[in-house]
């Protein structure tokens, strides 16, 4: 059986395990029998604690991914993937978001023109290496009003927030914000294991990604 280290940018347990059971479905696919080992190794993002727009989260996961492949080289480490993963915030100020009058005519529309928009996203980077690196995206949550406030207006950390606006302790190293928003439906684990799997997908689906990528040059 042949085995493959995957070096993690962070020690975290919903980071790692995330890693862990995205990779045991994605070995699930595989034609060959692969044993893959996971190893959870502390490294700088490079960005401020809770980032605050998409491209300071797709920056942060990247960062910790390069810094994984760096540490690699420079201590001669037998890793084959580096992962870097990232939380955080997506602004989008000012948006216009209008329902269609036409499909919904007839009720009271309370305005939303210029409402900033204020998202919970989690981000993945995966890497072999070489000049192969992709993108995951775990999809999106809106924040209350007031924990937006609180995180972007008031500058605390994300970690610090939720806990405070759930009364709770210690949220980010169990189910994270997005259990709190979601009831428990889905947690920090789960997103960051749906982003994770988006950024393998080039690796292990390569037949279907090498296949759009000669279309799309042709």
């Amino acid at each position: 059986m042949e085995k493959i280290i995957v070096a993690v940018g962070s020690k975290r347990g919903p980071k790692v395990n995330a890693v862990t059971e995205a990779l045991t479905s994605i070995r699930n696919t595989l034609t060959r029998e692969i044993d893959f080992e996971i190893l959870g190794v502390e490294v700088p993002s490079g960005v401020r604690h809770t980032p605050l727009s998409r491209e300071d989260l797709m920056t942060g996961a990247r960062q910790r991914a390069e810094a994984l492949v760096r540490m690699a080289r420079t201590e001669n480490k037998p890793w084959k993937y580096f992962v870097g993963l990232e939380g955080g915030i997506d602004v989008i100020p000012g948006a216009d978001v209008m329902p269609n009058l036409d499909v919904i005519p007839d009720v009271d529309i309370v305005s939303e023109a210029g409402k900033r928009w204020v998202f919970l996203e989690n981000w993945a980077y995966v890497t072999d290496g070489t000049s192969l690196g992709a993108f995951g995206q775990s999809g999106a949550i809106l924040l209350p009003d007031s924990l937006a406030k609180t995180v972007v207006d008031d500058g605390v950390e994300l970690s610090e927030a939720i806990d405070e606006f759930a009364g709770m302790h210690n949220i980010r190293d169990r189910e994270g914000a997005w259990g709190i928003l979601t009831h428990g439906l889905i947690n920090r684990q789960e997103a960051f294991r749906v982003a994770v799997i988006n950024a393998f997908a080039p690796f292990f689906n390569r037949d279907v990604h090498s296949a759009a990528s000669r279309s799309v040059s042709q």
